[in-house]
């Protein structure tokens, strides 16, 4: 099916030479992949780790594949992804099964008790096994805490109640993200009503060539034509999950997004549309005219913070930026705590704009290890130690230290609890979110700092996984870090500027 590759050249980063490679066959290796992805017999943690060097190593002869070739190997591909989903989603399912077994074979041991404070911590918390799993996920896959719970209910789902989804999912019938919508659609509905739809749905999933709307609906309309009081159900355990979410947006911009019963969202852009359309019938200078679009966002800022003008922002804000940066014109960008990176023209011009609206700007000297980007030490105006300490390492920190999370910190932690001598102090200390901080109680998870250039913290699961977390650096610094990258047959290192 597929045209055999050449051979891969990569530098030997000791010599300088180039290292000589066997050609990877993609035509076998994915035919071997997909073969015993299917097979009863699941392949071992380091077969699935070869396929993964074997793909991903290359052929260096990309360029003498034929049309056809390229489209089959692209479907192969996404086939590959789909079933590994699947396979991902029963492990997920089985590894919650594995931590409620060693729950009960602690407790039958005695473990949990105060003579065995060491395994897992002094007074843990309660923490649902579900939790516990979702968080293990989470770290297997390098996404965020939250998403982990999310992908353990989507294979809870799959494996529990919809076996005909979790089938067309193995079978690359449909990928990961068109399961998630037939099961968000179906959350409401009790079990037998959710295995109907299951049923019902699997003509679409034969069909093919369907995309996520159409799945989406085909869901939503067996599952409304089955409980018809579901919808007024899902509605009002929506209404009690009403929130607000700040999130980055592209250049130096941010996403404010209002979840909200749609009354009050249709009140709310009506009241803007109109404070909007009065503001410009009532005329603006001719260098100030603004959008229709300009004027409702700018309304909506001064509404909810109480400014005269959007641009007056006078609620605490943390802007970080290098020196150079501020004073002097360089070009090195600022961190702007709750969003991210800012150009430093952008940074500069906010607070040029915060000073001359009297807003109450303070400058506060931040000390950072030159070599490393490691905060330090910190001027603070409070006479308290602990909110001082608060301020340094969310400074330091920015968001939740748990690898892979970047929610907003919500809690500040002991890395080394109090209860076992764990020091008050910023080395000691870490940003957490809420989940984060909840997940770190369950029983056989450890975490500590390690010595690195910045502040890092290594987490150690029940089964002996270690992942790092360490500080961004912060402005006005470089780091040199050097990656190692392994191929089949050699390697390649090289080095890059943080």
């Amino acid at each position: 099916m597929f045209e055999s590759s050449g051979s891969v050249e990569v530098l030997d980063s000791a010599a300088g030479t180039r290292l000589q490679h066997e050609p990877v066959d993609f035509s076998r290796v994915l035919a071997a992949v997909l073969a015993e992805v299917g097979e009863s017999v699941a392949p071992t943690a380091s077969e699935i780790a070869s396929w993964a060097t074997a793909l991903g190593a290359g052929s260096g002869s990309y360029a003498s594949l034929s049309e056809a070739a390229l489209v089959e190997r692209i479907g192969s591909l996404e086939r590959l992804k789909a079933a590994a989903s699947a396979s991902q989603a029963q492990y997920s399912v089985l590894l919650e099964k594995r931590i409620g077994e060693r729950r009960v074979d602690d407790a039958a041991v005695g473990y949990g008790t105060e003579g065995d404070a060491e395994r897992v911590g002094i007074g843990p918390r309660p923490v649902d096994p579900a939790v516990e799993a979702g968080h293990a996920v989470a770290l297997a896959r390098g996404e965020s805490p939250s998403k982990g719970g999310r992908l353990l209910g989507l294979a809870k789902a799959l494996v529990n109640e919809m076996p005909h989804t979790l089938n067309a999912l193995a079978a690359g019938r449909i990928n990961e993200w068109r399961a998630t919508l037939v099961v968000r659609e179906t959350a409401c509905l009790d079990l037998e009503d959710r295995t109907r739809v299951d049923e019902a749905m699997v003509p679409l999933y034969a069909q093919g060539g369907v995309g996520d709307r159409q799945f989406a609906a085909e869901a939503r309309k067996h599952a409304q034509r089955l409980d018809p009081a579901a919808a007024v159900k899902r509605s009002r355990r929506a209404m009690a999950e009403r929130r607000v979410t700040l999130r980055p947006a592209p250049d130096s911009m941010a996403i404010l997004s209002c979840l909200v019963p749609a009354a009050q969202g249709v009140a709310a852009y009506k009241a803007l549309t109109l404070a909007a359309d009065s503001s410009r019938v009532a005329g603006e200078g001719e260098h100030e005219r603004r959008t229709r679009d300009q004027i409702m966002a700018d309304t909506l800022i001064e509404r909810v913070t109480g400014q005269k003008r959007a641009e007056d922002v006078r609620i605490a804000v943390n802007v970080v930026m290098a020196d150079s940066a501020l004073v002097a014109g360089s070009a090195e960008p600022a961190v702007l705590s709750g969003h991210g990176v800012l150009p430093a023209q952008i940074a500069r011009d906010l607070i040029l704009s915060s000073l001359g609206s009297g807003a109450g700007t303070v400058l506060r000297r931040l000390y950072v290890a030159p070599a490393t980007g490691s905060l330090t030490a910190m001027d603070s105006r409070s006479r308290t130690f602990p909110t001082g300490l608060r301020e340094f390492i969310a400074l330091r920190d920015q968001t939740c230290r748990n690898p892979w999370c970047d929610a907003p910190i919500r809690h500040f932690d002991h890395i080394t609890p109090a209860a076992r001598g764990g020091p008050t102090s910023a080395a000691n200390g870490q940003g957490l979110c809420e989940r984060c901080n909840q997940a770190k109680e369950a029983p056989g998870w450890t975490e500590g700092a390690i010595p690195a250039t910045r502040h890092t913290v290594m987490v150690t699961t029940p089964t002996g996984h270690r992942y790092t977390s360490t500080a961004p650096p912060l402005p006005g610094t470089r780091e040199i870090i050097g990656h190692r990258v392994e191929f089949p047959g050699g390697e390649y290192v090289f080095h890059t500027a943080a």
